[in-house]
């Protein structure tokens, strides 16, 4: 079937920006997705009833089932997802969430101390961002509810770390893809100033966004700096007479029963990572090295083998403590997959409004807008507007990335050629405005797995953590307007900080 094309219409956006207008207005996430998923299928389709539902069950199929076999990658997340849902259903069963929370109560005196614990733990769990939010989110929730910090703030804790210190990192799954990506263009463009991983580390000192974002998780966790609704979340969860508490907590546990899974999940995983990449490598004739094995890692087999590993030492824990019974072993398990269902469900309906996007073409037609006839000082900040808003409509960072990084390299080489004068910053910017976007965006999959990690409502959770992004996004506007002017990204960096401290002072003011 012959799809209609849409990339030079300015019809292409009205799938995504429904759906996204209908979740904010409705909050009925699922309903609004469908709409999107709907209208968009019937315009590929020139509005032909049967041809419309053929298409809906082909990019359907097409989530678990490809040309040459099983979606493994889709299959294996779900997967991942089910696996995490028995994991703290066992956790909570063992008794160690509450022991945890309690050891926690003795050594973190306050709510400051448990916002700022989690707040932490991204400096070891960053080599990939589902599994920060969804890890993170099982060992601080108890801790949090212990010290009646609202689910909104977690979840906005677990986002506002996740995807920024991952496209940060040269060794994560972000990384590894990035410098990928840059190696081709460096190559194409003939820039030999610079090796990949040195331009990716020089791109991430000039990733405003990702970089204050992680610095304003940590004043808000600090100061307890609440605007818009987060106001509103954490005063209801001081308000609450009780915490809310997780099923199947009534046993007396060991913390060793919650510290022991969640580093066989961190160990596992990463060891994982670095085996099939370098099976990838080795198929190629290529020699291992770190670098190497997470640029050409299988992340979604690696965190199932993590996850399994995880439920069995968890398994293990509860048999040596003769904790529970078969039955009530069972119901955990059961329970911990029905818990993700709602997350699973969102996930799948997320994954298909992506597919759809794709195809009426949204991100080209918006790639687009950007032309060579723009004020070159302004280029790296309408680039960060253009990356946010794509990554806003189709929910993918990495999908921005793929698209937006070739373009932004051939209009900067266009404007000076040979040189990284501009090309860096005008990359960064990229980098930057595509993980601002997949903050804000109700359908991307690191905010859904986000409130998910939190056991938040999805919407309060896109609501609270919006002016947070929108605050720090304006910052880094003007950081990159700097930039383009000055080609100093030191200046771009502090100017970045003090708007964004003079926004802060403004609303703490109000």
């Amino acid at each position: 079937m012959e799809l209609i094309n849409y990339s030079t219409s300015i019809w292409s956006i009205l799938p995504p920006v429904l759906a996204l207008l209908l979740a904010i207005v409705t909050r009925k996430v699922l309903l609004s997705l469908s709409i999107g998923i709907l209208v968009g299928a019937a315009m590929l389709a020139d509005f032909n009833p049967l041809n419309t539902l053929i298409y809906l069950k082909n990019n359907v199929s097409s989530l678990f089932v490809k040309d040459d076999g099983l979606n493994t990658n889709n299959i294996n997340i779900l997967i991942f997802l089910l696996l995490l849902g028995v994991l703290t259903a066992l956790l909570s069963m063992s008794g160690s969430n509450r022991a945890f929370a309690e050891w926690a109560q003795r050594h973190i005196k306050d709510r400051r101390g448990a916002k700022l614990v989690a707040a932490s733990l991204v400096f070891i769990t960053f080599i990939d961002d589902y599994f920060h939010s969804l890890a993170v989110g099982a060992i601080a929730r108890p801790i949090t509810d212990k010290f009646k910090v609202s689910r909104a703030k977690l979840a906005y804790i677990l986002d506002s770390t996740a995807a920024p210190m991952c496209v940060l990192m040269p060794v994560s799954s972000w990384g590894a893809y990035i410098i990928t990506l840059i190696a081709g263009l460096l190559a194409t463009y003939s820039i030999t100033g610079y090796s990949p991983i040195g331009a990716f580390m020089a791109m991430s000192a000039m990733n405003y966004y990702a970089i204050f974002s992680i610095f304003m998780v940590f004043f808000v966790a600090y100061f307890s700096f609440d605007i818009g609704s987060m106001a509103r979340h954490e005063r209801l969860a001081l308000e609450a007479n009780n915490t809310e508490e997780e099923k199947l907590s009534g046993v007396n546990g060991h913390v060793r029963n919650l510290v022991l899974p969640i580093l066989t999940l961190i160990i596992v995983t990463v060891s994982a990572m670095m085996y099939t990449g370098n099976e990838a490598l080795a198929a190629d004739g290529k020699p291992f090295s770190v670098l190497g094995a997470f640029e050409n890692t299988t992340v979604g087999i690696s965190l199932v083998v993590g996850g399994l590993s995880a439920v069995v030492m968890a398994s293990i824990c509860i048999a040596a403590d003769r904790l529970v019974s078969v039955q009530e072993y069972i119901k955990g398990w059961l329970l911990g997959m029905k818990s993700m269902l709602g997350a699973i469900l969102i996930l799948f309906f997320a994954w298909t409004i992506n597919n759809v996007v794709s195809d009426v073409q949204t991100g080209a037609y918006l790639a687009s807008l950007v032309s060579d006839t723009l004020p070159l000082a302004l280029l790296p900040a309408l680039l960060f507007i253009l990356a946010a808003i794509m990554a806003f409509s189709t929910g993918t960072s990495w999908g921005t990335f793929g698209i937006m990084l070739p373009i932004a390299a051939a209009i900067a080489a266009h404007a000076a050629a040979g040189s990284v004068e501009l090309m860096l910053p005008c990359l960064s910017a990229v980098m930057a405005g595509a993980v601002c976007g997949d903050h804000c965006s109700p359908v991307s999959d690191t905010t859904i797995l986000s409130s998910t990690g939190a056991k938040c409502d999805h919407m309060d959770h896109v609501t609270s953590q919006l002016p947070y992004a929108v605050t720090v996004a304006i910052a880094s506007i003007a950081g990159y307007i700097v930039v383009g002017l000055t080609y100093s990204g030191i200046l771009g960096f502090i100017t970045t900080g003090v708007v964004l401290a003079l926004l802060v002072f403004i609303f703490k003011k109000r």
